[in-house]
């Protein structure tokens, strides 16, 4: 199927977007969480995943290049296995935004408030303007996000560049010993949470009919972020765990330790700048694509109908965004009450989105061929083998899936006519 221009997105700022997408808060946190995870043989994770991503955003590059459409992974998934499997695939999406996007903006907020000494109360205020302003772009429209995430990742890829490349003279082998503590089982843990930093390409995919010239312009984009990405984030796995050692796991600001060589006292302030960003680029991508996922699963049934408004390209889907708000503000309110600790989040999003990128990747099996179809074959079975290590939280996409096919279930029911005025039955005199 050839793609014709269709949208406004050019190779620059599309590159921005797809990178806000994969460069997300996690950078923030999950460097900690993985050596405490793995100990200094998380870097084997972060290289492992690194390389899944190689055949992963190669697929998905492939996939939307021929079919550009606001749909994205229900589009594919409902190409190889039909209205009920791509109903499924979008509403996990769909679903998962709202608690990735509540996250982010929290880990963003924490950074801010503690490079400001600020309380908890304030965490939660400043998540809240992070929320609004990423939503408030997208309301105003795609052209504006996209401008506006193409100086957010230059000035996030100055930031990572400059810590890594001042941290890793101080780099010290003793640092990587013992290096597998917990063994091949914290190897497969650290992989897990990790995967949360590596799916964003899924997100992108959404975008695709907004772009003048998918069939030439996506893989180009593609190539571009996975370089950076690739680049960002070996040398951020070798500073952790060479630079920091033991304190990796320690610490909840890795970030700030690693600028710290660069910048001195001035580290936990920039950090803060580097949080802001990182959140407020995740959610700008994450929160577009969803948005007009949303319009597009309404436009071909797999959501109420008025939702679908706006879902062609160049236009910004309202409705859509407005309920996608909504959930999100209930999530946000909802972790926030009960206190849910972050790697219980990222664990729980990772969870969905690795269900969403095996269904997408096994029907870029059943859609190419040749080598692209064996790139899609192994993307879908090491994705599979990372998600079963997420044990319990693969319940979450069960019972995602079960609510997507009630609703269709419901929908198709055929309505019963209330019954008319019945005739008086005659009496005989």
């Amino acid at each position: 199927m050839t793609a014709r221009p269709t949208g406004s997105l050019g190779t620059a700022r599309g590159t921005a977007l797809y990178l806000g997408a994969i460069l997300g808060p996690g950078v923030l946190a999950l460097p900690g969480l993985a050596a405490a995870a793995a100990g200094p043989a998380a870097i084997v994770a972060w290289v492992a995943l690194l390389l899944l991503s190689v055949p992963v955003a190669a697929t998905f590059a492939e996939l939307a290049a021929r079919r550009p459409d606001a749909g994205g992974v229900a589009t594919f998934t409902r190409a190889a296995f039909g209205d009920r499997a791509a109903a499924v695939c979008g509403w996990w999406f769909f679903s998962v935004i709202p608690v990735g996007s509540s996250s982010a903006a929290l880990v963003g907020a924490a950074y801010i408030a503690d490079a400001a000494g600020l309380g908890p109360g304030a965490v939660i205020a400043i998540a809240a303007v992070l929320l609004a302003t990423a939503f408030g772009a997208n309301h105003i429209g795609l052209r504006l996000s996209g401008g506006a995430q193409l100086v957010l990742m230059g000035l996030l890829a100055a930031l990572l560049a400059a810590a890594c490349a001042a941290a890793l003279p101080h780099f010290d082998p003793a640092n990587l010993t013992p290096f597998a503590p917990m063994g091949l089982p914290g190897i497969l843990s650290a992989a897990a949470v990790l995967f949360y930093a590596f799916s964003g390409w899924e997100a992108a995919s959404h975008l695709s009919g907004e772009f003048r010239d998918p069939a030439r312009q996506l893989r180009r984009v593609t190539a571009a972020a996975l370089a950076v990405v690739a680049a960002i984030y070996l040398a951020l796995a070798a500073a952790t765990a060479g630079v920091l050692g033991a304190a990796a796991g320690a610490t909840a600001t890795p970030l700030t330790d690693l600028l710290a060589y660069a910048f001195g006292p001035a580290a936990a302030p920039l950090t803060a700048v580097c949080a802001a960003l990182l959140s407020l680029g995740a959610m700008n991508t994450f929160i577009a694509g969803a948005s007009r996922l949303g319009a597009a699963l309404a436009r071909d049934g797999a959501l109420p109908a008025p939702l679908a408004k706006g879902h062609e390209p160049g236009r910004t889907p309202h409705r859509s965004l407005l309920l996608l708000a909504a959930l999100t503000g209930t999530a946000f309110a909802g972790s926030t009450a009960l206190g849910l600790g972050l790697d219980q989040q990222m664990r729980a999003t990772s969870a969905v989105l690795a269900a969403v990128t095996v269904l997408a990747c096994a029907a870029a099996v059943r859609l190419l061929t040749g080598r692209a179809r064996r790139r899609a074959l192994f993307a879908t079975a090491c994705t599979a083998l990372i998600a079963t290590v997420l044990g319990w939280y693969l319940l979450l996409p069960l019972l995602i899936a079960g609510l997507a096919l009630g609703y269709l279930r419901l929908r198709r029911r055929p309505r019963v006519a209330p019954p008319g005025p019945v005739d008086p039955v005659p009496v005989e005199a």
